[in-house]
C-alpha cells in the first residue's frame, strides 16, 4: 500500500515531503496502526530503568522541534529522540540540502542542525507531556564562541523534561564537530558535562552518539572515555561522510552525511567492535540502514540492545515498526528465544 504513496510523496523535493510527514502526523492525517504485537513479551524492555513495549526508537532528526513526539509513540516507537536541538534558533545550511538516493535506498543530508532553539522547544515539550521515554539531543549552534558552553546549556534547558539527554559529537554537517571524538576533548566535555549535572542534583541519563568514520583506535579511545565519565549508553552511529564508493544513485556525489542501507554494514561492525570492550557496562543503540527484521536482528546479535531508524521510515512508510516487529518474531521464534535480549552480541565478527 505505501509504495503506491510514496510514488507521489516522492514527486516533492526531500525537504518538503518531509514537512508534509510531519504536518501530517501533527493533526492525526496518519494511517490507523493495527498492532498485533503492541504487548507481545517478545519485545519488551527496559531503557533508563523505564518500560518499553519494544527496542525500535526513531532517531533525531526527524522531529527537529518536537512537534511531533506523541504521534511517533502512536505509530509503535518504542522511544523517540527529538533534535538536534542548539542554544539558539538556526535556519541551518542553504537548500537544497537533503537528497534521496532512490537508487540505493539512502539519504545525504547538510542541514547544520536547523531547529528553533532551545526555549522554544522547551516550552513545546512543558505543555505536551511525552506518552514515552522521549529524548533529547543536543548540540552547539554554528557560530558560537563556546561550544562545550552550548552542551552546558542545552542540558540546563531540558534536564528537567527529557529523559534522557544525547550528546552530538558526530554531526559531519557542522565544521569540526567531530573534533570531540579525540580522546582528550570528549573527555573534557564529558567532564564538564557531569559536572553540571552534579551542580543541577540530576540523575538524567547522557548519551554520546558517535561517526561511523572512526578507527580501531578511536573506538578504544572513545570507550575509555565513556567508561571513566559513567556514560549510561553510546548510539552507534551518525550518518557518514565518506562511505561513496558503492553509490548506484546520481545524487551519490552529495556533499553531507549517508544514511539508509549504505552504511548499513558499517554501522553493524562498528557495534561489534564496541560491543566486545563494552560488553554490558555501556548500553548500545544501533542506527544505520535498520529497514527491516533481518536488519534489525543483526544489530542486536552485533551487540546493539536497542535500535533506532530514520532513513527506513522515508523508504518503508510509518507502519515500520510493525512490519519491522513481524519479521523480527520469526527469526526470533526459529531461535527459540522468549525475549530479543537473549541474542544481543551472541555473534561476534572476526
Amino acid at each position: 500500500m505505501f509504495s503506491n504513496l510514496r510514488s507521489l510523496i516522492f514527486k516533492f523535493d526531500p525537504e518538503t515531503a518531509h514537512g508534509l510527514a510531519i504536518k501530517s502526523l501533527k493533526f492525526n492525517f496518519v494511517p490507523n496502526v493495527l498492532d498485533k504485537d503492541k504487548n507481545d513479551p517478545l519485545f519488551q524492555t527496559k531503557l533508563f530503568n523505564k518500560n518499553l513495549e519494544n527496542p525500535i526508537g526513531i532517531a533525531a532528526g526527524f522531529d527537529k522541534n518536537a512537534e511531533v513526539y506523541n504521534s511517533l509513540f502512536k505509530l509503535g516507537f518504542g522511544f523517540v529522540e527529538v533534535g538536534t536541538v542548539t542554544p539558539l534558533k538556526q535556519y541551518g545550511n542553504p537548500k537544497p540540502r537533503v537528497f534521496r538516493l532512490v537508487e540505493d535506498e539512502a539519504l545525504i543530508n547538510r542541514l547544520g542542525f536547523n531547529n528553533l532553539g532551545a526555549k522554544n522547544i522547551l516550552d513545546r515539550i512543558s505543555s505536551n507531556k511525552q506518552i514515552g521515554l522521549l529524548g533529547v539531543n543536543i548540540g552547539p549552534n554554528k557560530d558560537t564562541n563556546d561550544r562545550l558552553n552550548d552542551y552546558i546549556e542545552c542540558l540546563k534547558t531540558f534536564y528537567k523534561v527529557a529523559d534522557y539527554i544525547t550528546i552530538n559529537i558526530s554531526s559531519p554537517n557542522t565544521e569540526d564537530l567531530r573534533n570531540f571524538h579525540n580522546q582528550k576533548k570528549l573527555d573534557e566535555l564529558l567532564n564538564v558535562i557531569n559536572k553540571e549535572k552534579n551542580k543541577l542534583s540530576s540523575k538524567i541519563p547522557i548519551v554520546v552518539k558517535v561517526s561511523p568514520d572512526i578507527n580501531d583506535q578511536e573506538i578504544v579511545n572513545i570507550s575509555d572515555v565513556l567508561l571513566s565519565n559513567n556514560i549510561e549508553a553510546i548510539i552507534i552511529s551518525n550518518t557518514s561522510d565518506s562511505t561513496r564508493d558503492s553509490l548506484s544513485d546520481i545524487q551519490g556525489h552529495q556533499k553531507g552525511g549517508l544514511s539508509g542501507k549504505p552504511i548499513e554494514e558499517k554501522s553493524t561492525e562498528l557495534i561489534n567492535k564496541f560491543y566486545r570492550i563494552l560488553g554490558n557496562k555501556i548500553k548500545i543503540i544501533g542506527v544505520g540502514g535498520v529497514d527491516s527484521g533481518i536488519s534489525a536482528y543483526k544489530k542486536f546479535l552485533a551487540g546493539a540492545s536497542y535500535i533506532q531508524l530514520y532513513t527506513g521510515m522515508v523508504y518503508r512508510g510509518p507502519n515500520i515498526v510493525n512490519l519491522i516487529k513481524k519479521e523480527l518474531k520469526e527469526l526470533l521464534i526459529k531461535d527459540g528465544v522468549k525475549n530479543f535480549s537473549e541474542i544481543i552480541g551472541k555473534k561476534t565478527s572476526s
